[in-house]
């Protein structure tokens, strides 16, 4: 048997040399140089396979053939084309076909007209090609004219003009004149409109709920992005499993496209768990579990958890669809969390309640109003209090990004406040405010910029007393100044014990070197502090450098920093997620 082997295994690589020996070889001369003629003479004649010489001889007309249609194709209309077939040099070597081309002078366009008639005419977006290779005096390519159709066509399908056709479309070519001259127009016809949305399928959902989902008007002029973006919207919506939206234009009725939509409604609850770690708060759990639909208005609720070693918290919520339901929302939330800020020196109980109206405004801003009540019982260092607030508030964000999970250029911008006023439910005068702005942009492909700056403040009778932890501000950490820990960057009381700042300003300049398409490595300066009066002679500063893996999640990055102040040492930072 292991003899048998033997011969199997030699006949195998035998084989496999013969063929690899067996394979012609394609050499094509252009003279002058042309890589762009090089190429095409190429790609029309392929793989010659396994010829041998006699042949690749029958098969060297063909080739000549096709190198001639190739040339021609990029405009030498008089191309001087020979080929050979060379036998092979050794017994190891194959035959070779060498084709060699004196290209001449190319055939230049002439006269070029490529217009679009009737109702696209106006249409702005509707763009008529116009490159600078399709002008008079530049050599014919082929390619370019097909691709001037294509582009018309590809429009008049994307913007409902279903009865559009070319009333000419002639290249003529003269070359012994060496010019060819090219007449594109084409008649649009009238716009088709999208008609009435009609759901089907399995779904429990109100008919109403469903036409408030929908981001056009029957008669809208025809878009397929509009068709597409209904397809995602209904995607993202978290109700449905499947979703298939068809708008053909055969279907439709005096220039009027109906829409078809079938959908396929999710399991109505799910439950997620996961596991995390960072710097800031060590290993941390977190569990959610949603009820996606209550009824056929669309409302739904649940509950989130997290847990960590510092910091413990639950939340539940129910959500009202407003209008457009996409996008807005009324939400009534409550939650409890009880938190260990900066070491031991500070311990904070919150319960918060209270509506929040959810807004997406039409320049794409995110807005969220709220009226929350709090309810704090604190310790800081050696003090302890207890507040009540009732704080009316405000969040503005916008995103642009060109990758939710691993962005290459975007920015992030959130601005937050909120008031509350003494006696209105609420101990004390307070106005908190706090702005994040972020941004990210990549330079030739590998080299990317990170910038991170954060402003906060608040304004109050009697800070000391009656502003709790949680709208104190303290820097430090993975997220803030890397080269000290988490929260650990406050003023102090009398004591040493840190009790948070009125203030916070803190910034970050990052510089990452992609290495491969999932690994980087950066180095980054942060700087900032928290304190109680806005002087910014007292910024702590850290350097370092990192490692970043892209995950399905987003980059996972692994720092090493070292605090510039107070005698710091050097720490380690985990973190994970966007970057934006």
């Amino acid at each position: 048997m292991k003899y048998s082997g033997r011969v199997a295994w030699g006949l195998i690589i035998w084989v496999a040399s013969f063929t690899a020996w067996g394979q012609s070889e394609l050499v094509v001369r252009i003279k002058p140089a042309n890589k762009a003629l090089k190429a095409n003479v190429e790609g029309y004649i392929g793989s010659l396979g396994n010829r041998d010489e006699e042949a690749l001889l029958r098969f060297s007309r063909g080739a000549e053939e096709q190198a001639r249609k190739a040339a021609q194709a990029l405009g030498y209309y008089q191309a001087q084309i020979d080929t050979q077939v060379q036998p092979p040099a050794n017994a190891e070597a194959s035959p070779r076909l060498l084709v060699t081309i004196e290209p001449g002078e190319p055939v230049r366009l002439r006269n070029v007209n490529v217009r679009v008639e009737g109702p696209a005419s106006g249409l702005a977006s509707f763009r008529v090609p116009d490159s600078k290779l399709l002008r008079s005096g530049q050599p014919l390519n082929h390619g370019y004219y097909e691709d001037a159709k294509r582009l018309i066509q590809n429009q008049a399908s994307r913007y409902g003009f279903f009865s559009g056709h070319f009333t000419r479309q002639q290249l003529a070519i003269d070359p012994r004149a060496g010019v060819a001259d090219i007449d594109l127009v084409y008649q649009s016809g009238p716009r088709y409109r999208l008609g009435a949305v009609t759901f089907g399928g399995d779904t429990p959902l109100d008919q109403d709920l469903l036409q408030r989902m929908v981001s056009f008007k029957p008669g809208t002029p025809y878009d397929s992005e509009l068709i597409a973006e209904l397809n995602n919207d209904l995607q993202s919506s978290g109700y449905f499993e499947g979703v298939r939206v068809d708008a053909a234009p055969t279907a439709a009725v005096d220039q009027q496209v109906p829409v078809a939509v079938n959908l396929e409604t999710r399991k109505p609850r799910t439950m997620g768990l996961g596991l995390g770690f960072s710097t800031d708060v060590g290993p941390r759990g977190k569990a959610n579990w949603t009820r996606h639909w209550v009824n056929p208005q669309g409302h739904s609720y649940g509950w989130e958890t997290e847990l960590s070693a510092p910091r413990q918290n639950v939340g539940i919520w129910y959500d009202v669809p407003l209008d457009p339901p996409l996008t807005d929302k009324l939400r009534f939330a409550g939650g409890y969390q009880n938190e260990e800020i900066a070491g031991t020196d500070t311990v904070s109980q919150l319960l918060t309640v209270g509506p929040e109206w959810h807004s997406k405004l039409p320049s794409g801003w995110q807005r969220v109003l709220s009226l929350k009540y709090q309810r704090e019982e604190y310790k800081l260092g050696d003090d302890s209090g207890l507040s009540n607030l009732l704080m009316p508030g405000v969040t503005y964000s916008y995103l642009r990004s060109d990758n939710r999970i691993d962005p290459h250029n975007g920015y992030r911008l959130q601005f937050d406040a909120k008031v509350a006023k003494e006696g209105l439910v609420s101990d004390t005068n307070l106005l908190y405010g706090n702005v994040t702005l972020k941004g990210l942009t990549t330079v030739a492909q590998n080299h990317r910029l990170l910038g991170r700056v954060q402003f906060g403040g608040s304004a109050t009778n009697d800070y000391k007393k009656n502003v709790p932890p949680s709208l104190r501000f303290f820097a430090g950490g993975d997220q803030s100044v890397r080269g000290y820990d988490y929260q650990t960057l406050s003023p102090k009381n009398s004591d040493g014990d840190r009790i948070g700042g009125r203030y916070l300003f803190a910034a970050s300049a990052e510089y990452q070197y992609s290495l491969t398409e999932k690994w980087r490595v950066a180095t980054f300066i942060d700087q900032g502090n928290a304190f109680n009066t806005p002087d910014f002679s007292n910024l702590k500063t850290g350097v370092g450098f990192g490692v970043r893996w892209v995950s399905p999640i987003g980059p996972l990055r692994l720092d090493l920093a070292k605090a510039l102040d107070d005698d710091g040492g050097i720490r380690l930072h985990f973190s994970m997620g966007p970057e934006l």
